[in-house]
């Protein structure tokens, strides 16, 4: 999956456990921006560093995998956790306005009269 908005926090990398880290980042998401959203999204292992390049308030497009999982608590109630797992972070393609426009096409070659033509002419 993909999403595109704006980078609105980026957290530094977290060491869970000695094999383990991870990084979070919140995305503002405004497909309606009268009522933008803030997707949270994580970074794990080798992956931590792909926000380094990025500051806040830049456009990002990133793409990552949606998790889920249930968890049975001690009093045996079960629980439900999502996660989305970002892989890749790149900077949002913005349009380049479009400059002004080149010579204007040349006009189709006159067409060929073909009863003037001999035995060995061909029209292509």
């Amino acid at each position: 999956m993909t999403v595109e908005g704006k980078l609105h926090v980026k957290n530094d990398t977290q060491q869970i456990k000695d094999t383990f880290k991870k990084r979070e980042f919140v995305l503002e998401f405004a497909d309606n921006p009268m009522y933008p959203q803030y997707i949270l999204f994580q970074l794990i292992q080798d992956k931590c560093e792909l926000l380094d390049q990025f500051e806040v308030g830049l456009m990002i497009s990133v793409d990552f995998n949606l998790r889920g999982r249930a968890w049975n608590s001690p009093s045996g109630e079960t629980k439900y956790f999502n996660s989305l797992d970002a892989w890749r972070v790149t900077p949002q393609q913005v349009n380049q306005p479009v400059g002004p426009a080149g010579p204007p096409p040349t006009p189709p070659a006159e067409a060929m009269d073909v009863t003037q033509m001999d035995e060995d002419d061909l029209p292509f």
